[in-house]
Parts: C-alpha cells; structure tokens; sequence
C-alpha cells in the first residue's frame, strides 16, 4: 500500500514515464525470450522511428528503467535493461549508443554485459566496475551494414 501512495505522490509525467517503462521492459524481456535475434533486432530497429516526443532528461529515464527493474518479478538481465533505455532514449530525442560486450570469466567461460552509452561516451546505463574487461561488440546499425 506504502509503494502505491508513493506512485500517487509523483508526477502525471513521471507516472506516464513509469508505465511506458513497464510496458516496454515488459515487452523487450517476453521479445527476447521467445523470439529470434534477427526478428527482435528488426523491432528494435523500427521502435526507433517512433515520433520524437518534447525532449526528457536521460538521468530520469534511467531513473524510470531502473525502478521498474527492482520492482519486476525474476529480476532484469542487464540486455533487457539496456535495450529499454535505448528505445526509450531514442523516443525522447537522444541519441544512444547500445554497447554489448564479452569477456572471458575466471574459469574461461564467456560473460557478456550490455549498457547504453550517451553520444560522449558516458555510461548511463549498465555501468560496472570492471566495465574495461569487456570487448564491446560491433554495433547492430553497424551489423545491419553489412
């Protein structure tokens, strides 16, 4: 009951923020277990040409992301999380930069990260410690290339 006073205390923006963040995280979580990687790739792909609605600052779409991350069963996965702030950057006219990386474990097994870069290069999703290790695959606009 506490967390439902709370939501009513905020915003009507920051409350659309939060329930397009739980939709979108939603659907990129379901889209990434059931579909294929061509075909979620080529939604991310065509979620980027939605119409550009009134700027909002990134810190606040970060802020939305990871919320609705805490508060979702199962946890998110770091490439869910990267991928909705990506879509959700974009909508809000920046321009993002999705970074998937691998690394080798201690053991020699493959990790993978994925975070979301600002045009500067500064993380503002998926930042970790240890984020130097992790060998940043090529972009998908570059893949979508060749």
């Amino acid at each position: 009951m506490r967390k439902l006073r709370k939501i009513w205390q905020i915003s009507m923006g920051d409350r659309w923020l939060l329930l397009q963040a739980t939709l979108l995280l939603t659907l990129v979580r379901l889209s990434l277990w059931l579909l294929p990687f061509k075909i979620w790739r080529s939604l991310l792909a065509e979620s980027t040409t939605f119409p550009v609605t009134p700027q909002l600052p990134v810190g606040k779409i970060t802020w939305a992301v990871n919320l609705v991350s805490s508060q979702m069963p199962g946890g998110v996965k770091c490439l869910a999380r990267a991928l909705t702030t990506h879509v959700l950057m974009t909508q809000y006219g920046h321009i993002p930069k999705l970074k998937i990386g691998v690394a080798k474990g201690g053991e020699g097994q493959l990790e993978a990260h994925a975070w979301v870069e600002n045009p500067e290069g500064k993380i503002v999703i998926g930042w970790l410690e240890d984020i130097g290790r992790y060998l940043p695959l090529p972009s998908l606009q570059m893949v979508n290339k060749f």
